[in-house]
């Protein structure tokens, strides 16, 4: 699915605050999702040239793909795409191994990285980033066009900020 309007004016804001984010300093890498909401918002937030990589693709969400959690659960209680996965999909540790493969990459990275994807995989992302399980990711609530930095605190990696709107 397209940006929607809302979606243009909000990687447009996401533009303005990441260049105060920056400080003017233009990051080392871009990664994007292959996915036209990502590559989208890439570029309306003044990202620049950024790579596209399959492995920041949305979640596969299988036979569930278009479908909403209300749906799911009345269907199937306590059914959660973390703890669960989707049926001819993704499970989190699926995702979370493609995850490891960019965090492999981007740990060698001297300098800012900016990923732009999508919320659920992002969610992943962050609890890999920390060591954690893939389906710790269920514990972390991310907004479209939010900014999120992760970091390193004493030689650890850190969620800096999270979920900033």
């Amino acid at each position: 699915m397209p940006l929607t309007a809302a979606g243009r004016v909000q990687a447009a804001a996401l533009g303005r605050r990441l260049a105060e984010v920056l400080a003017g300093a233009p990051p080392a890498v871009v990664l994007t999702s292959p996915r036209s909401r990502a590559v989208d918002t890439s570029a309306l937030a003044g990202l620049g040239a950024a790579t596209v990589t399959d492995d920041l693709a949305e979640w596969d969400y299988g036979t569930y793909e278009g479908r909403t959690t209300a749906e799911i659960v009345a269907e199937r209680p306590g059914w959660s795409l973390f703890a669960d996965g989707a049926p001819g999909g993704e499970t989190a540790d699926q995702v979370g191994a493609r995850v490891d493969r960019v965090l492999a990459g981007l740990r060698q990275v001297d300098g800012t990285v900016v990923c732009v994807a999508h919320a659920h995989l992002l969610r992943v992302f962050a609890a890999r980033w920390v060591g954690a399980p893939a389906r710790w990711g269920q514990a972390l609530v991310l907004a479209p066009a939010s900014i999120s930095q992760l970091g390193w605190e004493h030689g650890q990696p850190v969620i800096c900020t999270w979920n900033a709107v």
